[in-house]
């Protein structure tokens, strides 16, 4: 056997399986079954019949370090389906991480290092939340991506296997992942970008919480991904049912070794072996064995059936080795690493920069400025601060779900993210421009393996309308606070003809509501450009998604103020000492704002206009500052937004009036349908008179 490129635990000249191998195998398994047990819930069947490959993975094959669990060099690995979590949660248990037994007898319970799905930041050694299936699938991918990236950025002219930057993503995908469809999008994707450095081994157990896989899904999936271009193996359980270890062992290390596309292993288990009665049933999946039956499974390998949570010392301390392996291979790589960088003195410095989260000294030089009264699109802005800041940034890349045309995302025309052997003259392996195809959800599932995977930042674009089909993944990046960016575009009625099936409403107030995720609706170009900067600053100090909504139709460019990245500033004031009428507005509303600012105050109110492009930077903002903007006594308030009024009811009060949505649009002009459903500056001042006679009553 050879020993692994770049470096891992296989090293040795064959592959072993020794009895202390076996027992930490059964050990996993009946650990699971005692966790789950003991709280009376969880997936007990999918981590005892998987024991065997994820030992052998985090045993024999992979290069990681449980001292170290961020460790650059590192491979990575995901489990999928998230809800067989002990299947991971054993072996870090086992391997040496900051998991010790009382965390599993800890499981599912509150505070515990083990809840019932891994969660990143939470347990060490968990690379991804995966919660709802199929989405761990396309982190995956993208943490290949990010992986092949990162090489361009600090390594590229090393040959294949060569660079400390070299690594292999992991990943134990299930029938529930593969029925998702995000999981195809991101697996077509992958086979398109040739990631020879994924492996996906295909849990093929036949059974969901509806019994056997055949009420809902018999196709070929082997056909399915030779198809999209990955290497396939299948492999079948022993004669008693399972795992055959060897020939696993050198399926996963073909798998790794084939390094021009991706590889999936389709691995026939039977769910909950050997439990005498349990297995190769559904209640094995969801639900605790009892006691009679745990009891069983302990007698038939070879425990006592009185005793739970037992684990030998001398297993333990067999499996414990893999510390010892991990701080060889950390040291190989740090002599590696060390080398690279007196080679590479430049790419060193530019290493550590972004390792460290920071940004490059004078970088705000190359945002661009724009010229007060002209009529520019925010969507437009955006690209050109793309395209400045590229030239500064080399580790920003992205693009977009098929449409960077119209949302502006590409930061260079001349380099596209696209394997060795793609006929398109700009495709270059580390190129900086990625095109996602028409797969919104996986592509924002796969941002958020990019995030994860470290050292690059990440942005993605599409229709705001088509958020929708990206929400769930942009809910996990905000549940694991990643920070990724997304471009939306297109962001009201004001698109115009396309009609109600592309003009977002509900849209803005539905985002604002998930807990994490700052939505920026810029004004104009220069908030634009104050936005993305704000967003850049925010990638380490803060991170979060942050959601772009950007116009297709031109606005107003009004003169650059940095209060725009407080979320709520005052753009215009009024000619009183105190506002009479506050008018708060966002993205194309605001000259809305200001031009029924301009009929007020002909009139002799005073009116203040507020432009507020983050709700969430504005409620982060000190009270004083808050109140700076919008004064407690100041009742009578308007909110503009294109959109429904949800978001606005905790600003306007009592007496506020909102100029909102409530209805879908119309295939029309953005002029006309503006006008029809009342957003307009004379509309707009009506609502502050209204909400001034209701302020005094």
């Amino acid at each position: 056997m050879s020993t692994q490129t770049p470096g891992g635990a296989d090293s040795a000249d064959s592959f072993e399986w020794t009895d202390l191998d076996r027992r930490a195998v059964d050990t996993a398994r009946l650990l699971a079954a005692d966790a789950v047990q003991k709280v009376g819930n969880g997936h007990p069947g999918t981590a005892m019949s998987l024991a065997p490959a994820a030992y052998t993975i985090f045993q024999k094959l992979m290069r990681h370090d449980p001292a170290d669990p961020e460790w650059t060099g590192r491979d990575r690995f995901v489990l999928s389906p998230g809800h067989t979590s002990l299947t991971l949660y054993t072996q870090l248990f086992l391997a040496g991480y900051e998991l010790e037994l009382d965390d599993l007898k800890a499981f599912r319970t509150q505070g515990s290092k083990t809840p019932g799905h891994p969660e990143y930041g939470h347990t060490a050694g968990v690379e991804t939340t995966t919660g709802p299936l199929g989405q761990g699938v396309a982190n995956a991918v993208g943490m290949a991506m990010a992986a092949r990236y990162e090489r361009g950025l600090f390594d590229p002219e090393a040959p294949q296997g060569e660079s400390p930057f070299d690594h292999t993503v992991w990943a134990i995908v299930s029938d529930g992942d593969l029925e998702e469809g995000v999981s195809a999008e991101a697996s077509s994707l992958a086979g398109h970008q040739k990631l020879g450095n994924l492996v996906f081994l295909y849990d093929d157990n036949h059974i969901s919480i509806e019994g056997d896989t055949a009420t809902a899904f018999s196709e070929d999936v082997l056909k399915r991904y030779e198809a999209y271009g990955w290497h396939t193996q299948r492999i079948e359980p022993t004669g008693d049912g399972d795992i055959d270890v060897p020939t696993l062992y050198a399926a996963l290390k073909a798998a790794r070794d084939e390094t021009e596309r991706p590889s999936i292993i389709a691995m026939r288990t039977i769910i909950a072996w050997p439990a005498p009665n349990a297995q190769n049933t559904e209640a094995s999946h969801g639900s605790a064995l009892g006691a009679d039956e745990i009891a069983a499974t302990k007698r038939v390998l070879g425990f006592d059936p009185e005793r739970s949570f037992e684990v030998a010392d001398e297993v333990l301390a067999h499996s414990r080795r893999a510390l010892d392996r991990g701080a060889e291979a950390h040291a190989a790589w740090d002599k590696r690493i060390a080398e690279w960088r007196a080679d590479q003195p430049e790419r060193a410095a530019l290493f550590d920069r972004v390792v460290a989260g920071q940004l490059p000294e004078g970088w705000e030089d190359a945002l661009p400025g724009f010229e007060e009264g002209k009529s520019v699109a925010t969507r437009a802005a955006s690209g050109k601060v793309l395209q400045s800041l590229g030239a500064v940034l080399p580790e920003l890349w992205g693009g977009s779900a098929d449409l960077a045309g119209s949302n502006n995302t590409t930061i260079d025309k001349t380099s596209s993210f696209l394997p060795k052997g793609n006929p398109l003259p700009e495709a270059d392996p580390y190129g900086r421009t990625v095109h996602f195809g028409i797969r919104e959800f996986s592509m924002a599932a796969e941002m958020n393996g990019i995030a994860l995977h470290g050292n690059t930042r990440i942005y993605g674009g599409t229709f705001l309308v088509f958020s929708d089909y990206m929400r769930n993944a942009v809910r996990m990046a905000a549940l694991m606070q990643l920070p990724v960016t997304y471009v939306w575009t297109h962001d009201s009625i004001g698109l115009g003809e396309d009609g109600p099936t592309h003009q977002p409403v509900e849209h803005l107030a539905s985002l604002r509501a998930i807990p994490g995720l700052n939505v920026v609706r810029p004004a104009d170009a220069n908030e634009t450009a104050i936005a993305w900067a704000e967003i850049l600053r925010r990638h380490s100090t803060k991170p979060a998604p942050h959601g772009l909504a950007l116009t297709r139709q031109g606005v107003p460019t009004y003169a650059s103020n940095p209060d725009a990245a407080k979320g709520g500033y005052v753009l215009q004031d009024a000619s009183t000492e105190t506002p009479d009428v506050v008018l708060i507005a966002t993205g194309s509303e605001v000259q809305l704002a200001v031009a029924a600012r301009e009929q007020l105050e002909a009139e002799g109110i005073g009116a203040r206009v507020v432009s507020m492009p983050s709700v969430e930077w504005f409620e982060e903002q000190p009270r004083e500052y808050r109140d700076s903007v919008l004064p407690p006594s100041v009742r009578a308030r308007v909110a503009i937004e294109a959109g429904i009024g949800l978001t606005w009811y905790r600003f306007t009060g009592d007496a506020g009036r909102i100029v909102s949505l409530e209805h879908f649009g119309a295939s029309a002009d953005a002029q006309t349908l503006f006008a029809e459903y009342g957003f307009t500056a004379e509309n707009v001042a009506a609502a502050a008179r209204e909400s001034l006679a209701a302020a005094r009553g």
